[in-house]
């Protein structure tokens, strides 16, 4: 699986106009599961993600993770990480997970998130969603379970 995270002061996703899920301080997580993804990597990937210490301590160092400062987690699927690009001017989506295996595994994030954080807000798996942050660093990073197949 990957994430695409991001150190935020706040974010928040729309469908349809209406704000489904919405955090201040935290980390914004765009997710995709790729194909032969399990759920094990699903428990890994949230293990990465909420012990990743991208957060300042007092000598603005990042030491602190998203558990130590207490900060928001917006879970966002996003297949079109798992795009390869490679060649041509459109990109395959071949390397993603199909749509029911992804939205399983996406529940599966979001499932082991909230047992390990409290403070988890979620996009909608499949919909067409609007994402607004305030990226603060900018702090960007790509988190992957496993390295991709050559």
């Amino acid at each position: 699986m990957i994430a695409l995270i991001q150190r935020v002061s706040q974010a928040s996703v729309s469908v349809d106009g209406a704000t489904v899920g919405q955090i201040g301080r935290g980390v914004l997580a765009l997710v995709c599961a790729e194909r032969n993804d399990t759920e094990a990597e699903a428990a890994a990937l949230v293990a990465k993600l909420i012990g990743y210490r991208i957060f300042p301590d007092e000598q603005w160092r990042m030491n602190r993770s998203l558990v130590d400062v207490d900060g928001g987690l917006l879970v966002v699927p996003q297949f079109t990480l798992a795009a390869d690009t490679n060649s041509g001017t459109r990109p395959s989506f071949t390397p993603a997970a199909p749509p029911e295996l992804g939205e399983r595994l996406f529940g599966e994030f979001v499932r082991v998130a909230g047992e390990r954080h409290a403070r988890v807000a979620t996009g909608v798996f499949g919909a067409h969603m609007q994402v607004q942050s305030v990226n603060d660093g900018p702090v960007t990073f790509w988190l992957q379970t496993r390295r991709p197949a050559k």
